[in-house]
């Protein structure tokens, strides 16, 4: 049923006429609007699986580029494990189509991570691909509902690699042109093969953004 809300809030919004939908402030941290040739954003969420710090730059009006930091509590958004750890990535988000101001886009945000253990440290890489929609409800509020495909591998024995699916969505307030606060919410298995067992992940984030 959780799967099925995404889809359903997808469908009605697209139903609506061309007019009914607002343009929005034009811009997006978390939807698939990017920011536009040369703009540059600034942004800060928190809640599980930790804390990030990102900077996203409009090297085309279709194209951004940039990188985060995370300083996790969370291991990968599992719900059932506890671990510090840090994570360094890439960041790009290429506007794929944009209809009836509806826009969609993929996001990939390779880097490496490390987890610290009583005895030892976790390091992998994390090779995640989503795919977003977002949908303009008013002038200021954005909706976003997407997949998002966090793959990510350990090195050396152990856990090894891990496949989560996951689906949800997401809301941007806009203060005012430049400023934007923030939700996103995304959750549903990580597939461990070498376990042959999954885990129950998510990702509920807080946050703020700013476009100069």
């Amino acid at each position: 049923m959780k799967r099925l809300v995404p889809g359903i809030l997808l469908a009605c919004l697209l139903a609506l006429p061309g007019s009914a939908l607002a343009r929005g402030q034009g811009w997006s941290i978390l939807a698939a609007d990017t920011l536009g040739s040369g703009n540059t954003a600034f942004s800060g969420q928190i809640g599980w699986p930790g804390l990030t710090l990102g900077v996203l730059h409009g090297s085309s009006e279709r194209l951004d580029v940039g990188g985060k930091f995370s300083f996790n509590w969370g291991r990968e958004g599992w719900v059932r494990h506890t671990a510090p750890g840090i994570k360094l990535q890439g960041w790009l988000r290429l506007e794929l189509a944009k209809a009836n101001n509806v826009a969609f886009a993929l996001t990939f945000q390779p880097g490496p991570f490390f987890y610290f253990n009583d005895h030892d440290t976790d390091v992998g890489l994390a090779l995640p691909v989503a795919f977003v929609v977002g949908i303009p409800v008013t002038s200021a509020l954005m909706v976003n509902v997407g997949i998002d495909m966090p793959f990510h591998v350990y090195f050396g024995e152990g856990i090894g690699p891990v496949i989560p699916i996951l689906v949800g969505g997401g809301l941007e307030y806009f203060i005012d042109s430049r400023v934007a606060v923030n939700f996103n919410l995304r959750m549903g298995p990580a597939l461990i093969p070498d376990w042959d067992d999954s885990e129950f992940a998510m990702e509920a984030l807080f946050g703020v953004a700013y476009r100069f």
